[in-house]
């Protein structure tokens, strides 16, 4: 049996909505050779031409890509790219937003059997240049916009940009000339490299994730699963391209359904726009971070008669109040879910299940599920870890270039996730937090040990710990304790200095939004104890007022002019 007939009849019984007949397991032959986006996407029957792809943003863009013209179109970008030596193996930084050209560079990318390096466009010179070191860059595919930021780097050979070419730029554009079929090269398998993800973690180096053309294309099916994605749907998932979870369900898990992908781009967010387009676009699956569920709730829904089947959200835990109020507006339950960049969807509650609030679910098919406590032994309440007896097919092959960070992470039989949870007697898991320092901002991970590298290179600090700080609509900030230099101030002057500073130099999902000057918590050896900053914060949640020394950014509305005229003297 051929790999892309292998995986459909694999990806109809995930699709089956008869939980008699759910699937329980999850397997794959790695070595079997296999292509998604030859094998399966280019084969998915068009013969209405059912839309893959719609693009639309409030200001009157509306444009949409049948599977057929999307499978062609790539074809023509894989031809663009060979044309320039990309071929298999080679690495393709992408930074793009949501463009139709991102996903027909992807489709691209995995065609030739090159491997894609998603990039935020939030990401700035430092996190680039990183990138194109460390990921052995070979081609770059950006926007026009964005081109500059590369500017004065090297690494790559290739560099194409979308929306016109500056100079020492490929436009992307003239890929429209050339053949719309595509002569396949060397057959990739299951075990082959195809998506390269760096994410944060408690140091300042990003680990490098790994994943082949079975993790994510075959393991996203545990992630349509979650989704109750079906043929035919318009799904429509609030993640920034660049991020696991865009690829999760802006790509694999959609298109895995045969779904249409409904990419939204807008400048600012807006409630009330956002409802509009569920609207507008008939929406029958919508995934968000609970951030935006709640800014929605804030609005009246009942005002807007939505056309959605299933509601799912993932990313940080989701308050039982936001749940209650859309389930009272229009009839649906918010589904959690939980899974990370190294892996697909691990938890969740399935379409159907009764949904327990504040839980996140239950193990998903294809993963076993152990929990472990400090002493390495099955718990109830511990370490969320996937038995490796026999290793999940959605689980990253490894972190490039850093054995021992692999070998912690999938050591004595297990892969840990560095995630903490507790299960019920009905086997529902909830979560509780991680095991180290790192925390999520809205839905982006901050590592504290970053922004803390960020703040001592200004002059006033001496010292800094950052910790999450609740906030009622992101649920946590970043927020700095600082020890100042001798001779400093705790003033106002100040805190805007370093805010300032801090804000130049890295993108806004990792801004510091809160500084308080004190003195930092330590161990007899002279390490910060940030676990009693945290718990601190939690406790002054409680209390409406500040601390005697506490700033925040809403106090400096010239923050951002004053942060570019910092960036622009350096």
């Amino acid at each position: 049996m051929d790999g892309g007939t292998a995986f459909r009849e694999l990806r109809d019984r995930f699709l089956d909505p008869d939980p008699a007949r759910a699937p329980t397991a999850l397997t794959w032959p790695g070595a079997l050779s296999f292509n998604w986006a030859r094998d399966y996407f280019d084969r998915i029957p068009a013969a209405d031409d059912r839309p893959a792809l719609r693009v639309v943003d409030d200001n009157g863009l509306d444009r949409s890509l049948g599977f057929r013209a999307l499978a062609r179109r790539s074809n023509q970008v894989a031809n663009f790219l060979s044309a320039r030596g990309v071929g298999r193996g080679d690495r393709v930084l992408i930074m793009l937003g949501n463009v139709v050209a991102l996903w027909e560079t992807m489709l691209a990318t995995m065609k030739l059997g090159a491997v894609m390096i998603p990039a935020s466009t939030l990401l700035q010179r430092d996190d680039l240049d990183e990138r194109l070191a460390r990921g052995r860059v070979k081609a770059v595919v950006a926007d026009r916009v964005l081109s500059k930021r590369f500017h004065g780097l090297a690494g790559a050979s290739t560099w194409i940009s979308v929306g016109g070419a500056p100079a020492g730029w490929l436009a992307f554009e003239d890929s429209a000339a050339l053949a719309d079929e595509f002569a396949e090269g060397a057959p990739t398998t299951g075990d082959d490299p195809l998506l390269l993800y760096f994410t944060s973690g408690t140091t300042a180096r990003p680990k490098l994730v790994l994943h082949t053309h079975a993790s994510y294309p075959v393991g996203h099916l545990t992630t349509l699963r979650w989704l109750g994605l079906r043929p035919g749907d318009v799904h429509l998932n609030l993640s920034s391209p660049g991020w696991a979870k865009h690829a999760w369900s802006c790509f694999f898990a959609a298109w895995n359904a045969e779904a249409t992908v409904l990419a939204y781009q807008y400048e600012r967010f807006s409630a009330r726009a956002l409802l509009d387009q569920l609207v507008r676009c008939r929406v029958t699956t919508f995934c968000a971070p609970p951030t935006v569920w709640r800014m929605l709730i804030q609005e009246d829904l009942a005002n807007w008669p939505v056309g959605l089947r299933e509601v799912t959200s993932a990313g940080e835990p989701l308050n039982p109040a936001v749940i209650d109020c859309v389930q009272q507006a229009w009839g649906l339950t918010i589904r959690d879910g939980f899974g990370q960049t190294e892996t697909t969807a691990i938890v969740g509650n399935e379409p159907g299940a009764r949904v327990k609030p504040g839980s996140m679910g239950r193990p998903l098919p294809g993963y076993s599920v152990v929990l472990l406590d400090v002493a390495g032994a099955p718990a109830e309440h511990g370490e969320l870890c996937l038995d490796l007896g026999e290793r999940p097919v959605g689980l990253m092959h490894a972190y490039l270039d850093d054995a021992d960070k692999t070998a912690e992470v999938m050591r004595d039989g297990y892969y840990h996730t560095g995630d903490v949870a507790e299960r019920d007697a009905d086997g529902y898991l909830t979560y509780i937090g991680r095991m180290d320092d790192v925390f999520k901002a809205s839905d982006y991970r901050i590592s504290p040990f970053e922004l803390e590298s960020v703040l001592i290179e200004h002059e006033a600090v001496a010292e800094a710990a950052v910790v999450p700080s609740p906030d009622a609509l992101r649920l946590a900030v970043p927020k700095a304790f600082v020890v100042l230099a001798a001779g400093c101030g705790a003033d106002r002057a100040v805190a805007r200095s370093i805010l300032a500073h801090v804000r130049a130099r890295v993108p806004p999902f990792k801004r510091i939004r809160r500084i308080e000057f004190a003195e930092l918590p330590k161990t007899v050896s002279g390490k910060i104890r940030r676990v009693d900053l945290r718990r601190a914060e939690q406790a002054r949640a409680q209390v409406p007022a500040r601390a005697p020394r506490e700033f925040w950014e809403e106090d400096f509305p010239d923050l951002d002019e004053q942060a570019a005229r910092g960036a622009a003297a350096e």
